[in-house]
């Protein structure tokens, strides 16, 4: 395999042969995972949208990304993230989302990503008209942005019926210190952090801290904003990776992210049709357990 691209074209290729004279196979069971402050369910694969759907809408983009979200649902996604820090993100995705087929799944969730109390306030009502949403089911405080103002506005509106869920999120492994205190003192719902096969700080002290404080888990860059498939690029996928429904590099891993036990869904974020096939190929069949782990790891190290 050299490229992504060429394997799923070959993939899809196989799987159309195969499927002449055949019955219609049974939908495959979606990986679940549990939101531990209230027991609500939620599937483990989502999407992210930074970069994906901060674009102009000509004609053909707006059928590509079109198609991407209906692929999303089809295949039994629910959790969309954005953030006011994506530019048009929000508003691209509320004017698709109000034609795409499956919208009454969505699990919307956003950030406030500002200075101030009232900003925050003003900010979070601007992402409710961009997306078209009337609630959100989950607000974050982006990158810790001051918190202790907006903290104490989503709580409030959660004990009110405004939002369902609040959450914090960091990337590029910032502030790692000052989250961990947040999660130890405050009752966050969630929280949204960077985590990969190459990137696996978190594992030391974030995700045990979510285990602990029973927060659900949201994994942003789980490619590494694509240099992952820049190390396996020329290479095969092990043989052994079939046991577990892995059919490509993205779901290697994307299946390595989702079966750490803290973690509640990752948000791979693409804005083409085939990569939403394939990473929505890895919220089904069998996950790797603790010693696959390991051998996923140790594959990759040795690239």
């Amino acid at each position: 395999m050299t490229t992504r691209r060429e394997f799923l074209t070959t993939v899809a290729a196989g799987t159309a042969l195969g499927a002449i004279g055949k019955a219609p196979a049974q939908e495959p069971r979606v990986i679940m995972r549990t939101i531990t402050s209230s027991g609500e369910r939620l599937p483990a694969i989502g999407m992210g949208s930074s970069r994906t759907f901060d674009t102009a809408l000509d004609a053909q983009t707006r059928e590509r990304l079109a198609q991407v979200l209906a692929i999303f649902f089809e295949r039994g996604g629910t959790l969309i993230d954005s953030s006011p820090m994506y530019g048009d993100a929000e508003s691209v995705l509320g004017e698709l989302l109000a034609a795409t087929p499956g919208r009454a799944k969505l699990f919307a969730a956003t950030k406030v990503w500002t200075d101030g109390k009232q900003a925050g306030i003003e900010q979070m009502r601007r992402s409710m008209q961009r997306m078209g949403v009337a609630r959100f089911d989950l607000m974050q405080i982006h990158n810790l942005r001051d918190w202790q103002a907006h903290l104490e506005t989503l709580l409030q509106w959660k004990s009110e019926g405004k939002i369902r869920y609040v959450g914090v999120t960091t990337s590029h492994g910032r502030s790692h210190d000052e989250l961990e205190t947040l999660l130890r003192t405050h009752p966050f719902d969630f929280v949204q952090l960077s985590y990969s096969i190459g990137n696996r700080e978190v594992e030391d002290r974030l995700l045990p801290v979510a285990i602990e404080r029973g927060v659900a888990v949201i994994v942003n860059r789980p490619f590494q904003r694509g240099r992952l498939f820049g190390k396996v690029k020329t290479q095969a996928l092990p043989a052994w990776a079939a046991d577990f429904d892995i059919e490509s590099w993205g779901q290697f891993f994307l299946k390595y992210v989702i079966s750490h036990p803290a973690v509640t869904c990752a948000i791979p974020a693409t804005s083409k049709p085939r990569h939403m096939r394939d990473n929505m190929g890895a919220i089904t069949g069998p996950l790797p357990d603790v010693e696959t782990r390991r051998r996923m790891q140790a594959h990759l190290d040795s690239l």
